[in-house]
């Protein structure tokens, strides 16, 4: 990389903390199957453990995501993982279900304050004339750490003891490691102002914005609920209809999903709003439909091809989203907007999965998947057939 080589070093190692605490909140994904076995609990439980955690990233962008303009980049991203610390602490003493909803609730309050402090430092860290490097370093480090969870999990709980508690444990060594690399950081907002000066956002659309809105939240939405159905029911799915209990072949499932969205996103800075949306619509819609022909005839290899396909095709679309709906925003509107569509997404992550959640019992793990392609594959079509009547503006 060019340019300043400490410019450059605190924006890989404010990177790397981001990618520690995005590691955690996925780290259950392959465990919940272990969970449900010592706790007895159904699948719709599952997807309400999952779904709290996108409740309160939600909650945190609405109420303090403009925290860190205010107070500084560091205080926020402390607090983070001060939260990200408290999470593994829930999942190393849980006795209960109680416990697991704590676990979630704070591992979301830790991602709703990195996911733009964090994104803000590694961009103003980096160098002059590196803003679009820097710009796929933080998104490389987001997903990228979604990913390493589950993986990391998966293999802990495959082939080390004590599969509840070691991933947890090895994540909070990180967390302290993380803790002690951010105290050596430097700050990059100046002046700060008092906490009591921030203002909870008001998520708006104007007027002008809303015919791009509409199909770029429209595919975030249903690429999270991708998401949010692989990290929540895949690894039940795969144990239960593909006897596929080994925990780290269910952990890298789900982490190819993450890693190819990176891949996606890397493929859509090339390829601009104007292509990338209307390409990772179709993307979203192969990862569906091999989706539901891995459900209706219990193949691995499909539900491999789906995540990769689905991962990408949701890496195109929220990078043109985001691209195309800050492009088309007002100024002074600009993160009121984007943080509707962040709402639209986590949305997308959390009430379609309770809705599988809620089918499995009368319908069956397969017949509620089934249903769930059928609402977002619709949803999908819709923002892709709109897409291709009016095009993204190429000035996006």
């Amino acid at each position: 990389m060019a340019g300043d080589p400490r410019g450059w070093r605190v924006c890989l190692l404010g990177g790397a903390v981001f990618a520690v605490c995005m590691t955690g909140t996925t780290l259950p994904t392959p465990l919940y199957p272990l969970y449900q076995q010592k706790f007895g609990f159904s699948e719709l439980t599952v997807t309400v453990v999952y779904a709290v955690y996108a409740f309160a990233v939600v909650g945190v962008l609405l109420l303090a995501g403009n925290a860190s303009d205010a107070v500084g980049r560091r205080p926020v991203l402390l607090w983070g993982l001060g939260c990200a610390a408290a999470s593994a602490v829930c999942f190393l003493c849980a006795t209960g279900l109680v416990w697991l909803y704590a676990g979630r609730l704070l591992s979301g309050l830790s991602a709703g304050l990195f996911t733009g402090a964090a994104t803000a430092y590694v961009m103003e860290s980096a160098p002059r004339g590196g803003e679009a490097r820097a710009t796929f370093v933080a998104t490389a480090v987001n997903m990228g750490g979604l990913g390493c969870g589950p993986l990391l999990a998966g293999l802990l709980a495959e082939y080390a003891p004590r599969p509840l508690y070691l991933p947890f444990a090895v994540h909070l060594a990180l967390v302290a490691g993380s803790v002690a690399v951010l105290l050596w950081l430097p700050e990059t907002v100046r002046p700060r102002r008092p906490l009591h000066t921030v203002r909870p956002q008001r998520p708006g659309v104007p007027p002008q914005v809303r015919p791009v809105f509409g199909p770029a939240a429209t595919a975030s939405f249903v690429g999270f609920a991708l998401f949010g159905v692989f990290t929540s029911v895949s690894p039940a799915f795969l144990a239960q209809s593909l006897d596929v209990t080994d925990h780290a072949v269910s952990g890298l499932v789900v982490a190819l999903a993450f890693f190819s969205s990176t891949g996606g996103q890397l493929a859509a800075g090339r390829a601009g709003p104007v292509r990338s949306l209307p390409l990772g619509c179709a993307g979203l819609l192969t990862g569906l439909a091999l989706l539901a022909a891995a459900l209706r005839w219990d193949q691995l290899t499909l539900v491999v091809l789906s995540a990769i396909t689905g991962g990408f095709g949701q890496g195109l679309a929220f990078r043109g989203a985001l691209t195309a709906v800050g492009g088309a925003s007002p100024a002074d509107r600009r993160a009121a907007v984007i943080s509707s569509l962040f709402v639209v997404a986590y949305t997308g992550i959390s009430v379609p999965v309770i809705g599988v959640g809620l089918l499995t019992g009368p319908m069956g793990l397969e017949g509620a998947g089934l249903v769930f392609i059928a609402c977002m594959g619709a949803l999908v079509v819709a923002a892709a057939g709109y897409l291709l009547r009016r095009p993204v503006p190429a000035g996006a």
